[in-house]
């Protein structure tokens, strides 16, 4: 995998970046929505597949990318397939900080020092290029406003996008209803994309303990992407497990 394109956890990670504060939009599914997104990612370089509703290592090789081929070598390692939910679910710490890093690397963001309450130092991030975050956002409206079936890459980062809690953020008020909607429906054109999403919601409302029963014919990514969105309730204390890195 080359690093000429942006891979999934950075474009979400963009998205929910807030120009105006340089703080992240709902911070805690965020992590769990990078998690799932490493995996989407993986599923597209043609690494891992959805095994039921379990993860599979498909092809060992290494991506060329650093992060993702940490999160490829702890699946291989687990010997079998692993569950979505499980897996995003793991007590992995420092997801988020490790791709807000790898951004200000490469140019994409800057580091902001500020305090909080005029005492706690706090680090934002601003976008340097908002013409990235404007390409970004222009894909999910074109395939929200012109109902023309998006490529996987897009139609994942939708559902993700929704899974995480980013509509209200990208779509905010009663007039960005119908697209928050709509960012939900383009689940179905994607199956990895819906099973992961599925996951992040599932940990985020304490579910997990059983398998996602079957609703139709065709595998469990197909039966998570038929299924419809279930939008992300409040986590309770100790409900949420923190998604990370390496």
């Amino acid at each position: 995998m080359g690093r000429s394109r942006r891979t999934l956890p950075e474009e979400l990670l963009l998205l929910a970046l807030d120009p105006a504060t340089g703080t992240t939009a709902q911070p805690q599914s965020l992590d769990l929505g990078l998690a799932g997104a490493q995996l989407v990612e993986l599923a597209l370089a043609g690494r891992i597949a959805p095994d039921g509703d379990r993860i599979a290592v498909v092809m060992p090789r290494p991506t060329g990318d650093p992060t993702l081929d940490s999160a490829l070598e702890l699946l291989r390692r687990r010997g079998s397939p692993v569950r979505a939910v499980h897996w995003i679910g793991g007590p992995r710490l420092g997801l988020r900080q490790t791709y807000l890093s790898h951004l200000e690397r490469c140019g994409m963001v800057h580091a902001v020092e500020s305090q909080m309450c005029g005492v706690l130092p706090t680090t934002r991030y601003q976008a340097t290029d908002t013409a990235i975050s404007r390409e970004i956002r222009a894909r999910l409206d074109s395939a929200i406003r012109t109902g023309v079936p998006p490529d996987p890459r897009t139609a994942a980062l939708a559902a993700l996008a929704h899974a995480v809690g980013l509509g209200k953020h990208l779509y905010p008020g009663n007039e960005g209803r119908s697209s928050r909607s709509r960012l939900r429906d383009l689940i179905r054109h994607d199956p990895m994309g819906g099973l992961v999403a599925h996951a992040v919601m599932d940990v985020q409302n304490g579910v997990g303990a059983q398998p996602r029963r079957a609703t139709a014919p065709g595998g469990a990514g197909r039966q998570a992407a038929a299924a419809p969105l279930r939008p992300p309730s409040r986590p309770g204390p100790g409900s949420m497990a923190r998604a990370a890195a390496r």
